[in-house]
């Protein structure tokens, strides 16, 4: 893949702010046009992505969850024309933290016949104002804006692609070129379907098709659903009656960290629900291919089980350190540690597997390990940093779709 400009091109622009001297084409966004969204909700005035079908979203009342989904990691515009401009209205929600220096702007990517070229950002947009101390979170509406590419595209047809945001909710208008457009035609790429935590989400990844799951699935070939849900992956049973109704060739779960940070459930109930969540996952993809991922080394958590609490003494630096705050001798009560909870998937996945031929278990060790951590630390101790989710990616890819991977035959998709 290309690498486009270190720095994105960011743009104030309202959407009537429209260059008077260029001939546009205007397309309305659409379901038809977005690649990644499990569901696609119709706005006064435009469309919002979501990773989550609107029956999950109803079941569910955390905050976190809420945002996490509708911020569209691995959702991307994909069309096929012979524009050399590309514009797109957007209306993005922006995240304040009280007391923290403000966050950079969410980056939109620009691919071209799936290589890198530009990168932009839109000012204004909505802000969601969170007090990390007082546990609020408060809303306030803004102004749409503009999104730019500033690079002079060829004049032949060709594949386009936009990725939004992995880390920000956007609202989507209308998309603007200098040449009509038509939708992306329909692939003959394997669809990879994968749940995580907030590191499958992005965590601190680069730009949006630079997550590890992004990455990887780049050099695996293959099409991604991305269902990284930030501090939400918890075995939820919506959550697995979606990956359970959305159709795929290829099935990872990455599953541990989360658990454990929120000190969510003990070994009794774990080990129960983790079967449970396979259960559903096979109800709609009997036969699919399915890759448990144990947690990443994050060595706060290795043998000190949860909760997970923010130290916020550099925050107005912003800089933000995650501690365990559980007891190592609670292990004895159950409690969950990622140790504990690696070595029952590995368990839960042999047992299985015994009948079910296409399971399959991976360390996530073997992505990040311990001379990992030696050389690249978790700079808050829970997320990987962009160089990091590089490392993890190009790992996954190597493990999962080469010979002997759980993946590596993705030469043509069946998706169902």
């Amino acid at each position: 893949m290309n690498t486009a400009k270190n720095t994105a091109n960011t743009v104030n622009t309202a959407s009537a702010a429209v260059n008077a001297d260029q001939h546009w084409t205007i397309t309305p966004v659409t379901a038809e046009l977005l690649r990644g969204a499990l569901d696609v909700e119709r706005t006064e005035h435009g469309v919002l992505p979501h990773r989550l079908p609107a029956r999950a979203r109803e079941q569910n009342n955390d905050g976190q969850l809420a945002m996490a989904e509708s911020q569209p990691s691995g959702v991307r515009l994909a069309f096929r024309t012979r524009a050399t401009a590309v514009e797109l209205d957007t209306l993005p929600t922006k995240r304040v933290y009280v007391g923290a220096p403000p966050r950079p702007d969410g980056v939109y990517e620009l691919l071209v016949d799936g290589s890198l070229v530009d990168r932009a950002s839109a000012h204004g947009g909505n802000t969601l104002t969170v007090d990390m101390t007082a546990g609020t979170a408060e809303h306030a509406a803004g102004q749409p804006g503009t999104v730019r590419f500033t690079e002079r595209l060829s004049d032949g047809l060709k594949d386009v692609e936009i990725w939004l945001p992995h880390n920000e909710t956007t609202e989507l208008f209308v998309l603007r070129t200098d040449a009509p457009v038509e939708p992306a035609r329909a692939s003959d790429r394997k669809v990879w379907l994968h749940h995580g935590s907030s590191i499958s989400h992005g965590s601190d990844a680069a730009g949006p098709s630079a997550t590890w799951p992004a990455l990887a699935a780049s050099l695996g070939g293959v099409e991604l659903i991305n269902l990284g849900l930030a501090g939400s992956a918890l075995l939820d049973p919506f959550t697995a009656r979606a990956l359970r109704d959305t159709p795929a060739d290829l099935i990872s779960i990455k599953m541990g960290i989360n658990l454990v940070n929120a000190d969510a459930m003990r070994l009794r109930a774990f080990t129960p629900a983790m079967h449970g969540f396979l259960d559903t996952v096979r109800e709609g993809h009997p036969d699919t291919p399915l890759l448990v991922v144990s947690p990443i080394l994050c060595p706060v958590h290795e043998d000190t089980p949860g909760p997970s609490a923010p130290d916020l003494s550099g925050l107005s630096e912003g800089r933000i350190v995650f501690k365990a705050m559980g007891d190592p001798a609670e292990r004895a009560s159950g409690k969950l540690t990622l140790n504990v909870i690696r070595d029952e998937l590995a368990r839960i996945v042999k047992q299985r597997a015994a009948d079910d031929p296409n399971l399959y278990y991976l360390d996530g060790r073997e992505l990040y390990g311990a001379e990992d951590a030696a050389e690249l630390p978790l700079p808050d101790q829970l997320h990987p940093d962009a160089a990091t989710h590089r490392r993890m990616g190009e790992r996954f890819a190597e493990r999962a779709f080469t010979a002997g991977g759980a993946f590596a035959d993705t030469t043509s998709a069946d998706a169902g």
